[in-house]
């Protein structure tokens, strides 16, 4: 099995912290040419990640948080989504392989024939599916659910939305560290930005810690694209600061702090009427990234976090610095 490299920087953490790997690491890092942007504006392509067709960033979150419901003797694991939820559906695949029940409380958003696709898929996974519609039901729900899912005396284990607890967020702590590899080795220069769809958070706040963890200089731009959670700086960072705590629990040795104010930047411009209607603007940037960059997104998170990285580079915000876009679309 490949050893991540959270284990090859502190050692300690093999024993106390198990992964189990699920996709083919490093991912890609490619120019984009033909955008017309004023500095450099570079790829990391998360969505060949994972197998069976199922990758995105999703899968990165789930090589910690599985192998820890294993190790607590989890036989349920129990997580929230929307309807189209595309993190609850590679919740169920991925945790099935290894054995383990799932269920999952979903909650509505405007429909279109990729959410009515991925119902199906939900339908075929096996999964327990619990359609509460709304968030305020599916919190009023929850010991209903904790209750109905429990194993003799073993609770299921919780993912909260995105797999974006202090665990799940070690998985773009990891990809952070890739990227700085990749730096090392002449792939690609030093990015002053690198700039991610924000959906519960976990992404940006692993990628903040491992830059930081790295030495690298990279800041993180969030595109908030969820208004069912609160996504703010200061939130990113705490989860960031959570995840550090966690590593030092487990018996890393780390040196120095997490991410700072400065480390993190959010945008709301870009939300529209709220998580999953797709805007004018993401339509447009989608259909450049394809004809220009080669590039697939959704409309959902990777085309509104392209729009805003057109826009921003526009109006002289990153100041010429390379720019690495994150692609965490999975395509189905």
């Amino acid at each position: 099995m490949r050893r991540p490299l959270l284990h090859r920087c502190w050692p300690e953490l093999a024993e106390s912290l198990p992964y189990l790997g699920l996709g083919e690491a490093p991912t890609p890092v490619r120019p984009l040419a033909g955008l017309g942007c004023r500095g450099t504006v570079w790829v990391k392509d998360e969505s060949g990640y994972g197998h069976g067709g199922w990758g995105g960033n999703k899968v990165r979150k789930l090589e910690w948080l599985l192998p820890e419901a294993r190790r607590r003797g989890a036989r349920t694991v129990l997580t929230v989504g929307g309807i189209g939820t595309n993190w609850g559906l590679a919740a169920a695949l991925y945790a099935r392989e290894l054995g383990l029940d799932v269920a999952l409380g979903l909650i509505d958003h405007p429909v279109d024939e990729h959410v009515r696709a991925q119902l199906r898929r939900l339908r075929a996974s096996g999964a327990t599916l619990h359609f509460l519609h709304t968030r305020t039901r599916l919190v009023l729900a929850a010991p209903w659910l904790f209750a109905r899912h429990t194993r003799g005396l073993t609770p299921p284990y919780y993912l909260p939305a995105g797999g974006s607890s202090a665990l799940g967020t070690l998985g773009y702590v990891e990809c952070a560290l890739e990227l700085a590899a990749q730096v090392a080795d002449g792939l690609l220069p030093e990015p002053g930005w690198i700039v991610t769809a924000v959906g519960s958070g976990g992404t940006a706040a692993g990628l903040a810690l491992g830059l930081r963890l790295a030495g690298l200089r990279t800041r993180v731009l969030g595109v908030v694209v969820n208004d069912t959670l609160r996504l703010d700086g200061a939130t990113l960072t705490r989860l960031a600061g959570r995840s550090l705590a966690l590593l030092r629990e487990r018996g890393a040795e780390v040196t120095g702090g997490g991410p700072g104010a400065s480390d993190v930047a959010v945008e709301y411009g870009w939300l529209g009427a709220g998580y999953a209607y797709p805007t004018v603007e993401g339509a447009v940037a989608r259909t450049r990234a394809g004809a220009e960059a080669g590039l697939e997104l959704e409309q959902t998170y990777t085309a509104k976090a392209f729009a805003a990285l057109l826009e921003l580079d526009t109006a002289g915000r990153f100041e010429g610095e390379p720019v690495v876009f994150l692609n965490t679309f999975g395509p189905r």
